[in-house]
């Protein structure tokens, strides 16, 4: 079962969710220290960022012994172009 912490960042609480051996950070929190009202706006533009996109292949390198970088080399090219949507 996940349990849930709080820290604190510059006065912005962020939820830190521990299942099992895992961590996850809510980037909802962080985003909505940015724009409160428009938090899914702010992650998307994140998420097609390109150093984003490098960041999260270079992480999937390390950690993921089934991470394809063949497929992910699509992703990576297209990578902060304005056509760029991932689902």
């Amino acid at each position: 079962m996940a349990k849930n912490k709080k820290i604190q960042v510059e006065g912005l609480e962020i939820v830190l969710y521990e299942d099992n051996q895992w961590d996850f950070i809510s980037l909802t929190d962080i985003a909505r220290h940015k724009d409160a009202e428009h938090t899914d706006t702010i992650i998307q533009n994140w998420m097609r960022n390109r150093n984003t996109i490098e960041l999260l292949g270079f992480w999937e390198t390390i950690y993921n012994p089934g991470f394809k970088p063949v497929e992910f080399d699509g992703f990576r090219k297209q990578a902060g172009l304005n056509s760029f949507v991932h689902l």
